[in-house]
């Protein structure tokens, strides 16, 4: 048994973040990450981070920049709080060491990014993520803060009060990975997941192998709904073959997108007259796959991105990254031709629902970063706001986890925010499949801290047993299902009877995932059993993606529906909520909170 005032799950840019504010306030914290902490994702994030630095620059018009982009789903509090203190977070990293891009007269550079009213998007090069990482990683090490690195946490440690609201988190349960051997973890004040992103529920994505969505399934079984699901972020330039990233950086830089008709579509076709590449990724990755669909893309696949204009030197100081992903992977040279791009799932909106602390419902449980939903980003977010999200609400969850909060959050979470009860029209039932066994319920847990940790720990010991024991089918066919229809399904463009297939195949992959087995029968470094338990948290995540899709009747952000081409205010401009209750969902929506410190944001037509 270990045991620490604060645990951090995931080290990460918000994982690290929150480790170092909890331990300025004086807390005993730890990190419990299943990735050495420079392995994790955020290293692979190119393009910047948003701060509105300059004098001519304010953080109000950050903000509005913000709500705009979420399409008016992004909460106030959240917003606001996020751009006043994005400045501080990047002052801070700039102390720490962060060796950002820099004008000649020495100040930090800043480019235009999508959707911004103003260039305040500081960088370094296009390896923005890697130096993050590496910055706080130091500043984690500098200060002896304890890392369990390669444990991997599979439960919460959760009491079992019917109301979630009633609820508190003791603690974890985690496989250390090179023994195999499941270990409890107390948390005398919390508990913060920095879990990262989902990708894995998709075929094509910008993310990681390790980006399953484990800290909102967790927190989902255990209570803590999970919120806005539905807005999935596909990123209009991914390279077709492999779905790594091409920042966005290229066009803030004055990269050109162009169709088979070598068309600069974003303004000859009429997508986005006035900002053309530089529209909201939601706009220019419906506008790329609008141009394959009717026979302009390239190979019926990809546009072009052409950086060929820029200049080599600029191109070499300012993007030398890409000119090597787009040779390893593509086989092309950026300074001579143009890049193949197309959409791929790049970011979820949604996460666990948590207050602008990143406190959720359940006492003790904090979510942060892309496993969370405050809500920042709402319907959409905008490109450079990912990066100062893991600083700013890092720095929240880690300080409110140690006691250095006083004030009282602004953003209601549980059953006591909900507002309207939510219906949705599935072909299949939802949650749980009848009598599951041990291998796919998290079962009950006691009152006590002490009863708590110990049933999750004996119940996730079971599981594994259970496992390792029994014959049955591999978990990768049952993922493999779940990514091929989400992909298929529930992608760019949705209609009501994909989306009802997508559910009827998650239905389908969760009634086969009662009979996964793990055929590795090691104990020490066995990645089938890691895998295996990680295709649970894909399928529920998945299921809760679709059932928010389909509930959701209007076109808002990066939710598009055939069926609903328009943004509806008077009925949708409010939260979804999807609940677990113990294996029986729950479906209810939550008001949006458009009053902020300075200004009430109306919303208004999004257009670029």
């Amino acid at each position: 048994m270990h045991e620490h005032d604060v645990l951090v799950v995931g080290a990460g840019g918000a994982g690290l973040r929150a480790a170092i504010e909890a331990q300025e306030e004086g807390a005993d914290v730890a990190l419990v990450t299943k990735l050495h902490p420079v392995r994790s994702h955020t290293g692979a994030a190119e393009g910047g981070i948003n701060a509105a630095l300059h004098h001519k620059d304010s953080w109000d018009k950050h903000a509005y920049d913000t709500m705009k982009g979420s399409d008016y789903l992004g909460d106030a509090p959240a917003i606001d709080a996020f751009a006043q203190e994005a400045r501080h977070e990047v002052i801070q990293l700039e102390h720490w060491g962060m060796p950002f891009s820099r004008e000649e007269d020495g100040t930090v550079s800043q480019r235009p990014f999508g959707g911004l009213s103003y260039p305040r998007t500081t960088y370094a090069g296009a390896e923005t993520g890697h130096h993050l990482l590496h910055t706080m990683y130091e500043q984690v090490v500098k200060r002896g803060i304890e890392v369990y690195d390669e444990w991997f946490v599979t439960r919460l440690a959760v009491t079992d009060e019917d109301d979630p609201s009633e609820r508190t988190c003791h603690g974890i349960v985690a496989i250390e990975i090179a023994t195999g051997e499941v270990h409890g973890f107390y948390a005398r004040d919390g508990v913060i997941l920095a879990t990262g992103g989902l990708g894995e529920v998709f075929d094509h994505t910008t993310n990681a192998i390790a980006c399953t969505g484990d800290g909102p399934a967790m927190a989902f079984r255990a209570g803590a709904p999970m919120e806005d699901m539905e807005f999935v972020q596909f990123h209009p330039t991914t390279l077709p073959s492999t779905g790594v990233l091409i920042s966005e950086g290229v066009r803030g830089e004055g990269g050109i997108l162009y169709n088979a008709d070598e068309e600069r579509f974003m303004f000859e076709r009429g997508y986005a007259n006035n900002e053309g590449e530089l529209a909201s990724r939601d706009v220019v990755s419906r506008a790329e796959l609008t141009e394959v669909n009717e026979g302009r893309g390239i190979e019926d696949e990809y546009v072009h991105l052409d950086m060929r204009h820029l200049g080599a030197d600029r191109i070499i100081d300012r993007l030398e990254n890409i000119l090597h992903l787009a040779e390893d992977f593509e086989g092309v040279d950026g300074l001579d031709d143009p890049m193949p791009v197309k959409p791929g799932q790049h970011y979820q909106m949604g996460g666990v629902e948590v207050d602008e602390y990143g406190h959720s419902c359940i006492d003790g449980l904090y979510a942060v970063g892309e496993a969370a939903c405050y809500s920042l980003h709402g319907a959409n977010r905008l490109g450079g706001n990912a990066l100062p999200e893991l600083m700013v609400f890092g720095a929240r969850a880690g300080r409110h986890a140690a006691g250095g909060v006083e004030e009282e959050s602004e953003i209601a979470t549980g059953p006591g925010a909900k507002s309207e009860d939510g219906v949705v029209d599935s072909p299949v039932d939802l949650g749980a499949v009848s009598d599951p066994d041990p291998v796919a319920t998290d079962g009950g847990t006691l009152a006590t801290p002490e009863q708590a940790l110990e049933a999750a720990v004996e119940a996730e010991r079971t599981r594994i047993e259970t496992l390792l024991e029994r014959d049955g089918i591999n978990h990768a066919d049952v993922r493999d299902r779940v990514q091929q229809t989400m992909t298929q399904n529930v992608n760019v463009f949705r209609e009501e009877a994909n989306l009802k297939q997508a559910l009827r195949d998650i239905r389908e992959a969760r009634t086969l995932y009662q009979e996964v087995a793990v055929r590795d029968p090691s104990r020490t470094y066995n990645t089938d059993i890691i895998h295996t338990i990680e295709t649970r948290n894909v399928i529920d995540c998945a299921e809760a993606i679709t059932v928010g899709a389909l509930a959701r009747e209007e076109f808002r952000g990066a939710h598009w529906r055939k069926q609903y081409q328009y943004r509806d205010d008077e009925n949708w401009l409010k939260h979804t909520l999807y609940a677990w209750n113990g294996g029986e969902p729950e479906l209810y929506y939550k008001p949006v909170i458009l009053e902020g410190e300075e200004q009430t944001y109306e919303p208004k037509q999004r257009s670029y």
